[in-house]
């Protein structure tokens, strides 16, 4: 494969944002799903994948950078590899002769790196598995937040129920091994890829691994204080709200947030909280507010003076 920042055309300083755009953009247009029968569409779709495959990988790509790797992946040999392999005693790898080395018996070396079951040295055929498949599945917010399986229709008509891990997050992506298009004489099927989109919920808001909601309280449940149930991700629980609380007045449910996969550790749930009026006119509550007389001594809005 040649150089993957080319095949993907970016620059090697690209972020992996870029490089995700990059691939994206690529793959709307060489997906051999759009091109049926295009060999050269399906031959560029493959590059192109096996390229984002190792740049998003910041491991792959580290070490494709530093000459460890090359870009198929495989592992480079070490630096004077072919002239220690040359200076073997029966170990002839260079011819000598005017003036420059000529390099012979190529499949020596290759049988040694790679093996016979590559095709090298052998005479055998280099047969590459069955391409890669890449698509996008929608995924409640509830099912990534907890986990569960999600029913999926593949390109050639194959359903499969994928198992979404508990705290899977938007773009991510999910590696089905085996579950691409199938080889070529007997070589294996190739992975399919499953970019998520974690669609939006109505009140939990993510924010890395905490949640954000706004919960709704009465005059009264403000004013005097107590217990109200509250939704989570995990089910509903009970939270204690402090007498005296204004909206906007913050409270922390600690662990009930989203499962952080690479920590192993759980975020918290912060609950805003935001007093709500019946919706009905209440008289007694009119009458009230009228012969409060403390509500008439103080300003709510003073500190807002000095700006206008």
């Amino acid at each position: 494969m040649t150089d993957p920042y080319s095949v993907l055309g970016v620059p090697k300083t690209a972020s992996a944002d870029d490089i995700r755009k990059a691939f994206r953009r690529l793959a709307k247009k060489h997906h051999p799903d759009l091109n049926p029968g295009d060999k050269a569409a399906e031959a560029k779709f493959k590059e192109m994948t096996l390229a984002n495959d190792l740049l998003s990988d910041p491991e792959k790509r580290k070490r494709f950078d530093a000459g460890e790797i090359d870009a198929s992946g495989q592992e480079m040999p070490p630096r004077g590899f072919y002239r220690e392999q040359a200076e073997r005693p029966g170990g002839r790898k260079y011819d000598r002769g005017g003036g420059h080395e000529a390099f012979v018996d190529m499949g020596g070396i290759f049988s040694e790196m790679f093996g016979e079951r590559r095709g090298f040295g052998g005479g055998g055929r280099f047969d590459m598995g069955g391409m890669p498949l890449t698509f996008t599945l929608t995924v409640p917010f509830l099912v990534a937040a907890r986990g569960g399986k999600q029913r999926v229709t593949l390109p050639d008509g194959r359903t499969l129920d994928i198992d979404i891990p508990e705290g899977a997050t938007d773009k991510q992506t999910l590696r089905l091994k085996g579950q691409g298009m199938p080889g070529q004489e007997g070589a294996p099927a190739g992975d399919a890829f499953i970019e998520l989109h974690v669609e939006p919920h109505a009140f939990f808001e993510p924010r890395d691994s905490n949640i954000h909601i706004e919960l709704p309280v009465t005059l009264t449940e403000a004013v005097l204080g107590g217990k109200v149930k509250v939704p989570t991700v995990g089910g509903p629980v009970m939270l204690n709200v402090p007498a005296n609380s204004n909206t906007g007045t913050s409270l922390r449910l600690k662990g009930r947030g989203l499962l952080d996969r690479k920590s192993g550790t759980r975020g918290d749930q912060y609950v805003k909280l935001r007093i709500v009026l019946p919706e009905k006119p209440d008289e007694k509550l009119k009458a009230f507010a009228e012969g409060w007389e403390e509500g008439r001594s103080y300003d709510p809005r003073r500190e807002m003076e000095a700006f206008t």
